[in-house]
């Protein structure tokens, strides 16, 4: 193997095809030299087929001539314009001497028609289309989550292995002997085979034991596991990862798997006496989150099912305060903003609250101060922490009654300075959750008027958005944390949503939009003509490839045994998935380049 062949045989997706095939699709590559400062081709100029760096450097510029991302060798360029309609959709600079290879359309087209690897490469939107949900897609190692394998010697004495279980909640144990699971006991095998027959419970477990157990690994599936149970007739199933004992998956795990949804969480929290019942629901969410994400629901639905639980908790808390402190003095609204506000809670979130008083009531009126700490206390002790800025309804700034609400943004949209911007674009996703809706719907309208209307706020707006930049390195890296704890990571939350969260939010007031969630405002952003059709598919695509990668990383984090945070190691993913992310980076990146120029996505 040599020239074109041997380079191919390292880029991903062409290592994955058959060694005939791979020489077929070297000798369809063509090859060319570029020198510093050639044009590869132009924005709107017709594709010839994909492209290849094989040595050198390439520069990707958007249609106002500012660079979204320099390429170094192995990276594919070109394809976004190909695939959509075949027209370049950036233009391509060589930066020193390059050497650039091309696939042409056909034959890549080919390729794709031929082999899933290369088909799901360049599917930059897949992870738009729909996506399974269902137990049976559940990994095994998400079935038996965190909690760890509960094993004895063989040589235990029954009575003992029956109080491991006990102290345990656990309805079997694995008989572990020399490094690997000799044998399987059963609450159902010590009533059927000591207390049924008599037999002394000091007899060792060996004695008892179900001997070489059908085991599973943890990358097989929730099928299997019912597949295997109904087959056999068995109720416990135990994971073994390269010889080793992991855990126990049971039909208990399968119901409780079942029963972990949003809808089940809510209801045990809408009835719950306490606080302290309410935290130990919310404390089974990153199980949820585990559970969401591995039966590949789509990201807005985990998200949205996240955010519904702290719904719940916060119109429970609302309830009990109520009770606690009698009829209220006046007429009010508890509003949530950031993500609760906009729907889009994931693993790792804080709370951002604010009350909404009717005109005439005293924000300093203990029932609302009451009420506020009541509550922000509560979603405290359930995981929501308090918010770091001290953007909570028990902040009297926070509390006011709805002529102050109306003051404060007029003065954010004619006066504003960092801080305002700041504050109105939290406040712009603003979400009514309980009490009297009324008092926020007016006042939504008359803001998103006067915003829309005011050119210097939407201008100065847009100049704070843009200082959220996607991670974006040199020579097609990524530009990771540099120091700290977080080294070598990039930050999902404030380098990789927030940037698209900023746009949709533009294009909302742009449009006078009333969602207040991302991906709503999105849709209805490009079917209103506020962004182009393309501009629209393509932000939208790359907010779902980066929010799902976000999740998945907290749940991978989860399943560690780690607190889910929003940070993520982009030196850990597979060359595709690596691919894929900077590709959307480089989207994001695009379109606030399109935007601070003016222009939008209109084209």
């Amino acid at each position: 193997m040599t020239g074109i062949s041997a380079f191919l045989a390292t880029v991903h997706p062409y290592d994955s095809l058959p060694r005939d095939e791979l020489a077929r699709v070297a000798g369809s590559f063509g090859r060319r030299q570029y020198r510093a400062g050639d044009v590869i081709y132009r924005h709107g100029e017709k594709l010839p087929g994909i492209h290849l760096i094989e040595s050198g450097a390439v520069r990707i510029s958007d249609a106002a001539g500012d660079s979204v991302s320099e390429l170094g060798p192995r990276n594919s360029f070109g394809e976004r314009g190909l695939l959509r309609e075949g027209v370049a959709v950036t233009t391509a600079t060589a930066i020193g001497e390059a050497t650039v290879l091309m696939l042409p359309h056909a034959e890549l087209m080919r390729l794709i028609g031929s082999y899933r690897s290369v088909a799901r490469f360049f599917d930059r939107g897949g992870l738009s289309s729909p996506r399974q949900n269902d137990l049976a897609v559940l990994k095994v190692g998400d079935l038996i989550g965190r909690r760890d394998a509960l094993s004895c010697p063989p040589d235990t004495p029954v009575l003992a292995a029956a109080r491991a279980m006990r102290d345990a909640h656990a309805s079997s144990i694995g008989v572990v002997g020399d490094g690997r699971l000799l044998g399987l006991v059963t609450i159902r095998d010590m009533s059927n085979r000591i207390v049924a027959e008599g037999r002394d419970p000091a007899i060792a477990v060996s004695a008892v034991m179900t001997p070489d157990p059908i085991t599973l690994s943890p990358d097989q599936l929730g099928y299997d596991v019912l597949n295997i149970m109904l087959e056999r007739g068995i109720g416990h199933l135990p994971v073994v990862d390269g010889g080793r004992f992991i855990g126990m998956v049971s039909q208990t795990d399968l119901t409780r798997v079942q029963a972990i949804s949003s809808s089940a969480l809510i209801h045990d929290i809408a009835r719950a006496d306490s606080v302290a019942d309410m935290a130990r629901s919310t404390a089974r969410i990153p199980d949820l989150l585990v559970q969401l994400v591995g039966g590949n629901h789509r990201h807005e639905i985990v998200t949205r099912m996240i955010t519904d639980i702290a719904d719940a908790v916060t119109r429970r808390l609302l309830a009990m305060a109520g009770a606690r402190l009698g009829p209220a003095p006046g007429r009010w609204l508890w509003a949530a903003c950031g993500s609760q506000g906009r729907q889009e809670q994931t693993g790792q979130t804080d709370q951002d609250n604010c009350l909404i008083l009717e005109d005439g009531c005293d924000p300093a009126d203990p029932w609302f101060a009451g009420l506020a700490r009541f509550v922000c206390d509560g979603l405290n002790e359930c995981g929501y922490v308090y918010c770091p800025g001290d953007m909570m309804a028990t902040n009297p700034r926070w509390r006011q009654p709805r002529q102050v609400w109306r003051g404060y943004f007029r003065d954010w949209i004619d006066h504003p300075d960092p801080q305002a911007q700041m504050l109105a674009s939290v406040m712009f996703d603003l979400r009514a959750i309980g009490g009297d809706a009324a008092l926020l719907e007016g006042l939504q309208a008359e803001t998103l008027e006067l915003a829309a209307d005011n050119t210097i706020f939407l201008y100065n707006l847009t100049s704070n958005a843009l200082k959220h930049r996607p991670p974006l390195g040199l020579i097609g890296g990524f530009a990771t944390i540099r120091s700290g704890e977080n080294r070598h990571r990039i930050d999902m939350k404030h380098n990789g949503v927030v940037p698209v969260i900023d746009l949709a939010r533009i294009h909302a007031l742009q449009g006078r939009l009333r969602p207040v969630n991302t991906r709503a405002r999105l849709t209805e952003a490009a079917a209103r003509g506020i962004v182009s059709e393309r501009g629209g598919q393509d932000l939208i695509a790359a907010y779902d490839l980066i929010q799902t990668a976000r999740l998945e990383n907290q749940a991978e984090q989860i399943r560690a045994g780690q607190r889910p945070d929003n940070f993520l190691s982009p030196a850990g993913l597979p060359d595709f998935e690596r691919s894929h992310l900077r590709d959307a980076f480089v989207v994001v990146r695009g379109m606030q380049s399109a935007i601070g120029h003016g222009k939008g996505m209109l084209g």
